[in-house]
């Protein structure tokens, strides 16, 4: 192992997705030195040119959301054999941002005090109000865009203007009201005007596609790691990492990883090590980082690394309607919420509930795919006739059902399948907890109606979906106990002072929202913290 040519950091920090991003800006402002290795690299976004007739065909080469059918050298395989979920990840600079549609929802404050009020889950060791100021600062980096005044939320004012309203959000907005639902604008992390390195959306529908070509989207490849390098972090690019070291106290002293230009493996020492891999990468490192003082892997004591794993089961009721509404047009974020069924119902026989999402059926491949219609249309006499019906008369609305930890769905590591790099596998076990079935069922009920009463004259329920796993949370639980958590409320690890998680996998519960917002403003909240407290920081000899 060569670390003789790597200069010893203040801070290491790997993965350079939102919360690697966010961090490192943090670190970096404060003059901290911080090195951040990054096993992918930056995503090339002239690789596929969206106004060819091909786009279409040849978007998800590159972006798509599946590692185990990208297969791209930056990915590592994931043994899914006994999950209900396919976990889906973008792996490189900008990591989950690159292909997340860009829906911005911070958790509501009962999210945080889900054992307190239904007897399920774990409260945060945080509140909402602990975490709001820094929902605000991190809005304004991620040019999210919006309309202030949800009821559903103590008051905030999205930093940019609304995208606008269509024919179909009017139409759901008016069913809402006579229906006496909760609905409000989407808000997303997508620019509506110019907003430092981002562009206004135009619109075009070709967002359709998992990435943004366009520059509108909040993807932190463009809103964070420009200004980083200016600020002097370093980012190593192509490093995939093999396991965090420690000395003989227990406390972390770097990273080792492999240079997948050279094949070379090195050590990048630093202080302090913080792992902002998401909810299976993160896992899988402490997991490989096993030693003959931390056997069932570092920072392990609580056997809880890799469990609890939640992956908001998604299902769809998509509505056809006989006029033609543009549905294709515009952002492929959520272009409205409903927040009415969020959570636990008196008279429902499941506990805490689901977001609805209004979503666009998008572009003419976007009318035939098996999403969300529940198969693919084939070639045929009624292709053309399907087609007519579906494009631009069509909407969605996705269900984000809230996910309740189970320690028996969990990432561990594969005793046979590896990386390129010889490096063990994860392995997701991950079922559907019987209530799922009952909430699921019970929220594409409720968006039935929603459509119907909005004019649909059709409506179609797809089955559960298998690949949905864009939001993959809790396998590092925080708490105020090492024996109940993984880490503390500011992400450090109980067993290795020096060792800090900031990632979706901290989160104890995953709320009914998309978790971006949370994981961004949680980012910058431990990261500050890191910064305070640095003058107390053990760190090895």
């Amino acid at each position: 192992m060569n670390s003789a040519n790597l200069k010893e950091s203040d801070v290491t920090i790997v993965g350079a997705g939102p919360s690697g991003a966010i961090a490192a800006q943090a670190l970096a402002r404060a003059g901290m030195s911080v090195v951040c290795l990054e096993q992918g690299e930056y995503p090339d976004y002239t690789s596929i040119k969206f106004d060819e007739p091909g786009f279409e065909l040849r978007k998800d080469l590159g972006f798509g959301f599946n590692p185990n059918r990208r297969r791209m050298p930056s990915d590592y395989p994931i043994n899914v054999t006994e999950s209900d979920i396919n976990p889906l990840m973008w792996n490189g600079v900008g990591g989950g941002t690159v292909i997340y549609a860009g829906a911005w929802n911070r958790f509501q404050p009962s999210n945080f005090r889900v054992k307190t009020l239904d007897g399920v889950g774990a409260d945060w060791p945080l509140s909402y109000d602990d975490l709001a100021p820094f929902y605000e600062r991190v809005e304004l980096q991620m040019a999210v865009s919006g309309v202030g005044g949800d009821p559903a939320y103590p008051h905030f004012d999205p930093p940019l203007p609304p995208l606008p309203l269509g024919a179909i959000e009017r139409r759901l907005f008016a069913a809402h009201e006579r229906l006496g639902w909760h609905i409000w604008p989407g808000t997303n992390a997508i620019a509506t005007v110019k907003h430092a390195n981002l562009h206004p959306c135009v619109r075009r529908g070709a967002c359709s596609a998992p990435a943004c070509f366009d520059g509108a989207k909040a993807s932190v490849d463009r809103t964070h790691w420009p200004v980083n390098r200016k600020l002097g972090v370093r980012l190593v690019q192509r490093a995939r990492v093999i396991r965090i070291e420690t000395d003989a106290k227990g406390l972390a002293t770097g990273v080792a990883y492999v240079d997948r230009d050279t094949g070379n493996t090195h050590l990048q020492k630093s202080g302090i090590v913080v792992i902002c891999a998401n909810g299976i990468g993160t896992p899988r490192i402490l997991l490989n980082s096993a030693t003959s003082r931390a056997p069932a892997g570092l920072a392990n004591s609580s056997d809880l690394v890799g469990r609890n794993l939640m992956l908001h089961p998604f299902t769809t009721v998509t509505g056809l309607f006989d006029e033609v509404l543009d549905s294709w047009q515009g952002t492929a974020a959520q272009r409205a919420y409903c927040l009415e069924f969020a959570e636990t119902g008196a008279d429902r026989d499941f506990l805490r509930g689901a977001k609805l999402m209004l979503m666009p059926t998008g572009s003419p491949l976007g009318t035939i795919n098996a999403h969300p219609w529940g198969t693919a249309t084939e070639w045929g006499p009624d292709f053309h006739q399907r087609l007519y019906q579906r494009f631009g008369r069509s909407a969605i609305w996705d269900i984000i059902a809230e996910d309740l930890p189970s320690l028996n769905n969990r990432v561990t590591l594969d005793p046979d399948l590896t990386d390129d790099d010889g490096i063990p596998a994860p392995k997701v076990t991950y079922r559907y907890h019987d209530s799922m079935y009952r909430l699921q069922k019970f929220m594409q009920e409720k968006a039935i109606i929603s459509m119907r009463e909005a004019g649909a004259y059709e409506t179609l329920a797809a089955p559960p979906l298998r690949e949905t796993g864009w939001h993959i949370l809790g396998t590092a639980r925080m708490g105020d106990n090492p024996e109940t958590s993984v880490v503390d409320g500011y992400g450090r690890a109980h067993d290795v002072p020096n060792l800090f998680v900031i990632d979706g996998s901290v989160m104890p519960t995953s709320g009914a929202v998309n978790p971006t917002a949370t994981i961004a403003a949680l980012a910058l909240r431990n990261a500050e913290a890191i910064v305070a407290n640095r003058r107390e920081q053990k760190i090895s000899a």
